[in-house]
């Protein structure tokens, strides 16, 4: 693909990118396509009750999942692209750092359930769910392989991890296992991604017993990556405590219902993780060496994600019908509640680029106060609608609370310009001004 030349572009560049965000998008879209077969082959198997519960135990691992990675992700890419002669102290620090977070998560995940245990899922699932943080220690090498951009590492990786996954639960189903076997099984799924990032990264004379543990860097990983930690925590809190309040306040086949919603759903939110994970390097190279392409490329980020988000929205708004004739008839009442848990979708798209720009700017207080904010509006109207809507008030108090958390930036002077970006792009004003220019 070739552009005419322009002042400050540089072909090779986008070329570099443009193919490893190619790469990243063949994996994840390869890999969404076998989960999204087998998630409802196996919906279809257990039924409402027990899609419910498994449902119920693998929301306690979200919860915990971002002090299990720490938030170090983009700072480990950030840091690998700053100091590349240092790559074996960076990856092992972290990895080590992971690996005792993943194992403090284990009793404070108990503590959750002792707290607030989901209705019928006993803590024997999320017991075994819980060793899920450790076992994904390893995802820093998925960190190094972007710093490199050379994503088409993850996707093999991620493609042959999720084929196994699939011929293992079909085989389970084939075998009408009880569903004690599906909870290890989606154990089972990190620990062959993590087993596949192993073999990958130790080609090529490198070696991960070549690592080493500085704790000073730990110091200042940890100092960077707090805020997006406790954001994490946040995060994870308005997208899922919808799950296992439905769970407890309404039913359990009413949750395992809303189960494929969500899943179905929020399939597309890998989308804005890959293009921002792969084009941050180079947000952060226009951020050094020129102020006025570092705003063009965040506003041009904005729009590629309502590009992709708007029409994903709309396509699936009239399919979902369709869509739920692929489950058994027990779940096609919840085709509605699809209908308006997609557009949710938009808000995540926009929101994971913001929050790009907020970690290059250094930012990261701000990314926890709006996630905190979003989780406190997911809790209340989840309290006022759960009851009396079920499954559809979930839906949308996840839908404005994620337009909140989005927004919330509008409220804060050194950071508005980002919202009226947003705004820009969401009401394809930007998209406007460009066809006016031309």
């Amino acid at each position: 693909m070739r552009f005419p030349n322009i002042p400050g572009f540089d072909q090779q560049a986008f070329e570099k990118y443009f193919k490893n965000t190619g790469m990243l998008f063949v994996g994840r879209v390869g890999s969404l396509a076998i989960k999204m077969v087998v998630s409802i082959i196996l919906a279809r198997y257990l039924g409402r009750q027990f899609n419910g519960i498994l449902a119920g135990g693998t929301v306690y691992i979200y919860f915990f999942s971002a002090i299990a990675t720490l938030g170090l992700d983009q700072f480990i890419v950030k840091e690998l692209h700053q100091f590349p002669e240092n790559r074996d102290q960076i990856l092992g620090t972290s990895f080590w750092m992971k690996v005792f977070a993943g194992f403090c998560c284990i009793p404070l995940i108990y503590f959750a359930y002792l707290i607030y245990p989901a209705h019928k899922t006993p803590y024997s699932y999320v017991f075994i769910f819980s060793f899920i943080g450790v076992i994904q220690a390893f995802t820093v090498i998925d960190a190094y392989f972007q710093s490199q951009v050379q994503s088409k590492y993850i996707m093999q990786v991620q493609i042959a991890g999720n084929l196994v996954s699939a011929a293992v639960k079909l085989l389970l189903i084939f075998n009408r296992m009880p569903l004690i076997w599906f909870v290890s099984a989606y154990t089972f799924d990190f620990l062959l991604i993590s087993i596949g990032y192993y073999f990958t990264y130790q080609r090529k004379q490198r070696s991960v017993f070549n690592w080493s543990f500085n704790f000073n860097l730990s110091k200042k990983l940890l100092h960077y990556s707090w805020p997006l930690i406790i954001s994490g925590i946040m995060v994870a809190l308005y997208m899922k405590i919808d799950q296992i309040m439905l769970q407890n306040m309404y039913s359990v086949k009413e949750a395992g219902a809303y189960a494929t919603v969500a899943n179905l759903s929020e399939a597309w939110n890998f989308i804005p993780a890959v293009i921002v994970t792969s084009l941050f390097p180079a947000i952060l190279n226009a951020k050094r060496d020129d102020a006025a392409r570092y705003k063009k490329r965040i506003q041009h980020l904005y729009d590629l994600m309502v590009y992709i988000s708007l029409p994903v929205a709309v396509i699936i708004t009239f399919a979902a019908p369709l869509i739920y004739k692929l489950f058994t008839p027990e779940y096609a009442y919840a085709a509605p509640t699809l209908a308006v848990h997609i557009w949710s979708g938009v808000f995540v798209f926009l929101g994971a680029a913001s929050s790009q720009y907020l970690i290059a700017e250094n930012f990261n207080k701000l990314t926890f106060i709006r996630t905190g904010f979003g989780a406190i509006v997911n809790i209340v109207l989840n309290l006022i609608l759960i009851p009396h809507m079920g499954m559809m008030g979930a839906a949308i108090a996840t839908l404005v609370a994620y337009a909140s958390a989005t927004f919330f930036i509008v409220f804060i002077p050194k950071v508005n310009d980002q919202a009226v970006m947003m705004f820009k792009s969401l009401f394809l004003i930007s998209l406007v001004q460009k066809i006016i220019k031309r």
